[in-house]
């Protein structure tokens, strides 16, 4: 709790006070990003309320877990049992310790997957372009030819410097961000075997399409060839500087038996060209290609899969850090409602769940989805159509242990006493049903990341400026000539979810009644 209270209250602090300093700090610069995101009748002034808001709430109640921590006195005997219990349990502990250390891989942000350079040394100055809140051109790095105010590509900006030796940019581990980042086709140099072309760490003669190019890192081509066992045999087209195609030809087995060309100068002088070697084209989804940086190669939008991957992950414990407190919070407070009052307030609360529980919900979700604009789809709608179903799978637990624990002697003295309902609810009653909350939180979540991948496999869920695994698990289904896309998906989401499950089983066995439980 300790812990917990401390990370709340220093994003809170950071998130404030990187507003006001115009430092993006990661994870703590979400709060206003959000805000300034979404559009107030079209003006798009944003809610930059809901950032300061956001921020103050998330300090101030960490910051009370903190004080609360050190003033509560020690632990119950029987919940040191329990945590003792957990702990000796290997499985689950070490899946919660990998759990953590995603959250924190995942809290890192831009300091180690995105486009932006963490830092960049030109003229003597450094500057942070990720940890800041303006966006940078090119003229700021003295790149002036072509287009000065466009925003820069530090990928292109830290080779410029390397081979002038006029400055230096540090780039995250992963220099791609996971959407708004779409790379050119991707390429691979070929290499010349017995006469045969081969891709570099194949010993197959290459077979596709392969290219000499005027700028590798802007893909564009000089010449394009078709390669049949390795050796040049089909069309060839050719394109100027400018991109504009002035060449095509014929070839058969290596030699060429039509050509035509409508270029300025020369033929012979367009074909010398010094453009490079020959480099296997590959476009999206590409391959895994070490040397481009792509590890696990890319989609078929031309976003890195190990970027896309992350920020899936981020959209995951973002939607668990609202999710969660929200539905137990509404299940907990309405079923020990129903369980301590009982009467018609429990008939018709039972009467509304069923109403609710007998409904569709993928149809009711999808009806939901398509009726709010594009402009307002993000993840507050999603996470606000998910609370509404989510929170009526506890309430029938909460009611019974209400309905046990409402006539017991330490609720009598209470009313003894003189407490209220609400200090009697969450008092007395509350810290009795403790285990029965902690036991669902691990499965609630598991049940969250599912339900937002299939709504995002469908079509249904976030818009395509979020990164989610439903969507590239589509996109691998829908490429199945990419089968990185759909083993990349499936090892992660799988993991993830054995991962809480894991979590989710120890849990239950240190909380049970039981001293001991045994699983066959």
């Amino acid at each position: 709790m300790r812990w917990i209270g401390a990370t709340a209250f220093l994003l809170g602090l950071l998130a404030m006070a990187g507003e006001l300093l115009g430092i993006a700090f990661p994870t703590a610069r979400w709060f206003f990003e959000t805000s300034r995101t979404v559009p107030v009748l079209h003006t798009g002034a944003g809610l930059l309320w809901f950032g300061w808001l956001s921020s103050a709430l998330l300090s101030g109640f960490g910051g009370w877990m903190v004080v609360r921590s050190f003033t509560r006195g020690p632990l119950n005997p029987i919940t040191v049992r329990r945590i003792r219990r957990f702990r000796e349990i290997r499985r689950g502990y070490g899946s919660l310790l990998i759990l953590i250390a995603l959250a924190g891989l995942a809290m890192l942000d831009q300091a180690i997957v995105g486009k932006d350079a963490l830092a960049v040394k030109h003229q003597g100055r450094w500057v942070f372009p990720a940890f800041r809140n303006v966006e940078f051109k090119n003229r700021d790095f003295g790149v002036t030819d072509g287009s000065p105010e466009a925003p820069v590509d530090y990928r292109r900006l830290k080779k410029r410097f390397a081979a002038e030796g006029s400055g230096a940019v540090i780039l995250p581990l992963v220099p791609y961000s996971p959407t708004g980042d779409t790379l050119p086709p991707r390429s691979r140099q070929l290499v010349v075997r017995e006469g045969l072309h081969h891709e570099i760490g194949s010993r197959r003669p290459y077979n596709g399409l392969a290219a000499r190019y005027h700028d590798v890192d802007a893909s564009k081509i000089h010449l394009r060839y078709t390669m049949r066992k390795g050796v040049v045999s089909g069309p060839v087209d050719g394109w100027d500087e400018l991109g504009t195609p002035v060449y095509s030809a014929e070839v058969v087995d290596g030699r060429t038996v039509s050509e035509r060309y409508t270029g300025k100068g020369p033929k012979e002088a367009f074909l010398n060209l010094e453009t490079g070697g020959l480099r296997a084209v590959k476009y999206h989804p590409a391959p895994p290609i070490p040397e481009e940086g792509n590890w696990l190669g890319t989609t078929s939008q031309g976003y890195d899969v190990i970027a896309y991957l992350y920020g899936g992950l981020q959209v995951n414990f973002k939607a668990a850090i609202i999710y969660l407190p929200l539905v137990y919070l509404i299940g907990i407070t309405v079923g020990m409602m129903m369980g301590y009052f009982g009467g018609w307030f429990d008939l018709a609360v039972q009467r509304l769940i069923e109403v609710f529980s007998n409904m569709p919900f993928l149809f009711v979700v999808i009806i939901f989805s398509s009726m709010v604009p594009d402009q307002f789809k993000g993840l507050p709608i999603i996470l606000t159509i998910l609370i509404a179903f989510g929170w009526m799978g506890m309430t029938a637990l909460m009611r019974t242990a209400a309905y046990r624990d409402k006539e017991r002697d330490y609720i009598a003295a209470a009313r003894v006493l003189g407490a209220g309902t609400p200090r009697i609810l969450f008092r007395h009653l509350l810290p009795n049903t403790i285990s029965i909350i902690v036991t669902l939180v691990p499965f609630t979540m598991s049940g969250l990341v599912f339900s937002l991948t299939s709504l995002d496999y469908l079509g249904f869920g976030l818009p395509p400026e979020y990164a989610t695994w439903g969507r590239l698990l589509n996109d691998g289904l829908s490429n199945l000539s990419a089968p990185w896309l759909v083993t990349s998906t499936f090892v992660v989401l799988v993991a993830m979810l054995v991962i809480i499950t894991f979590i989710g089983e120890a849990v239950r066995e240190a909380f049970d009644p039981k001293k001991f439980t045994y699983y066959k």
